[in-house]
């Protein structure tokens, strides 16, 4: 048994992402639509939707929030996770992302089990009731994840899963100064001392937090 973990250079991330669940037509469509709409190319990397697909499928989840829209990429794919009645509220604070998230959102496969609110997280958080959702997935403002995580506690049940993206911050999370790095930093070690969470850290895309409520 190996004692000392793996370092994941370039090559062998490129053979994880040929093995895992490929990013299908609409995803990829939807990509290159954003990055033309001017939106941020910041959505997750198709390895980590694939990871959120399978997670909230052996969850058997069927209420799920995100903070966070952008373009609708991953409220897609977390969707298709979800039986038929299952639903992704996504929360997203600028008109124009949410704007063209319902336009593609419309056009997916998952149309009826997506709901985008237009609106402060920090407000909107508030309006969900507590144990209301089986996961929450924060990719929002990062400078906010530490008052998202106290949110999200609240309204997870127990048994539900936590995911926030962006937490290795490019890989200076460990040791950069930048208000980024930090804001990341205080949110990880939050999550650790988080009375009622079992975390550990995903090293896919740019490092995905995941947590399952005690």
């Amino acid at each position: 048994m190996s004692k000392a973990s793996t370092p994941v250079d370039a090559a062998l991330f490129a053979f994880v992402a040929a093995h895992t669940i490929h990013e299908d037509g609409l995803l990829r469509s939807l990509r290159r639509a954003a990055a033309a709409a001017g939106l941020p190319a910041i959505h997750i990397a198709p390895e980590q939707a694939a990871f959120l697909r399978i997670a909230l499928q052996a969850a058997r989840c069927r209420r799920v929030v995100e903070v966070g829209t952008l373009g609708g990429y991953s409220a897609i794919a977390m969707a298709r996770a979800l039986p038929l009645r299952g639903r992704v509220v996504t929360l997203e604070i600028d008109p124009h992302r949410a704007a063209f998230a319902r336009r593609w959102i419309a056009r997916s496969d998952q149309a009826g089990k997506i709901e985008v609110r237009l609106g402060d997280a920090m407000a909107t958080l508030r309006t969900l009731a507590d144990g209301s959702a089986d996961a929450v997935f924060l990719d929002a403002d990062k400078e906010r994840y530490v008052h998202y995580l106290r949110q999200s506690m609240r309204i997870l049940r127990p048994g539900g899963l936590l995911f926030a993206d962006n937490v290795l911050a490019g890989g200076r999370v460990a040791r950069g100064r930048s208000r980024h790095a930090s804001a990341l930093r205080a949110f990880v070690r939050a999550a650790a001392a988080q009375r009622g969470l079992h975390s550990v850290i995903v090293p896919l895309g740019d490092g995905c937090l995941f947590g399952v409520k005690a």
